[in-house]
């Protein structure tokens, strides 16, 4: 075998590796997840965007929320009897917010108990899901993030205040235009706002918690901690199953040259000792 085939079939045996660990991680979610079900006796469902890398080109590919998620989502529902809870897995940036109003709806309307975990973050859109949840679940150092609808790279309650700041006739007639659909759009995310906590807490409470998500009081990337979360009237929870921490572990960022953080990956504890280096003293 000449030297131009060993390379030949280097170069394939490369491009099929990221393929091969593709699968064997897949695999290794699949049996993570059923190990879940069978200790919680629930349908889990995973909904985790990662940054990830495209096919052999090793180009980025920040993931939201999006319509394909939604039908795989409301898929997964109806394929969950009844009297089967449902455990949700959530870390997202957000997205859009047709998508994430449609599994929130349908989380809702789960006869059986609904759980949703949140180990590092849930923001906007991700935040509207969680809070159609009978139960939120959230790492102590988890973050949600405001409801405020985004209209292109502006929020839709800065573009309302222009009109407020500024004389009409001052203002151009697209901005007027944007300011109109702003102020619909805020009505729309604050009523659907209300219809996911009118069962969880009385009209005056949703309302008020509604318009203070919603209404740009934030800007729209302001962390939500466990406890202002519960100051807003939220029920959360800090119980976290070791198991979530472990699912997520198998939803690796796309891989660097160096990782950015590095740690030995073991429980550690004061009785811990570790060998001092060089001689003895």
């Amino acid at each position: 075998m000449d030297f131009f085939a060993l390379l030949w079939i280097f170069f394939i045996i490369s491009s099929l590796q990221p393929v091969v660990r593709q699968k064997l991680l897949d695999m290794e979610r699949l049996r993570m997840l059923e190990r879940l079900e069978r200790l919680r006796g629930s349908r889990v469902i995973a909904l985790i965007h990662r940054q990830e890398t495209l096919s052999l080109l090793g180009f980025p590919l920040v993931r939201y929320i999006n319509i394909e998620d939604s039908e795989a989502v409301l898929r997964a529902i109806h394929m969950t009897d009844k009297d089967v809870p449902i455990d949700l897995i959530l870390h997202t940036p957000g997205g859009l917010v047709l998508a994430a109003e449609q599994i929130a709806r349908a989380l809702r309307k789960h006869p059986a108990k609904v759980t949703v975990f949140v180990p590092h973050y849930a923001m906007s859109g991700g935040a509207l899901i969680a809070l159609a949840a009978d139960e939120i679940v959230m790492n102590e150092n988890a973050v949600l993030g405001p409801v405020d609808p985004q209209l292109g790279q502006h929020p839709a309650a800065s573009i309302l205040k222009v009109l407020e700041r500024k004389p009409v006739a001052e203002v151009d007639d697209e901005t007027i235009i944007m300011a109109d659909i702003a102020e619909k759009a805020i009505r729309q995310v604050k009523a659907t706002l209300i219809e996911l906590l009118s069962d969880k807490m009385d009209a005056q409470q949703a309302d008020r918690l509604a318009t203070t998500l919603c209404s740009g009081i934030w800007t729209h990337d302001y962390p939500i901690t466990v406890r202002e979360a519960r100051e807003l009237g939220l029920n959360i929870s800090t119980e976290m199953p070791e198991e979530i921490y472990r699912i997520m572990a198998l939803y690796p960022q796309t891989m660097q040259r160096r990782p950015s953080v590095e740690y030995i990956p073991s429980p550690r504890g004061r009785e811990v000792e570790h060998p001092r280096r060089g001689g003895s003293a």
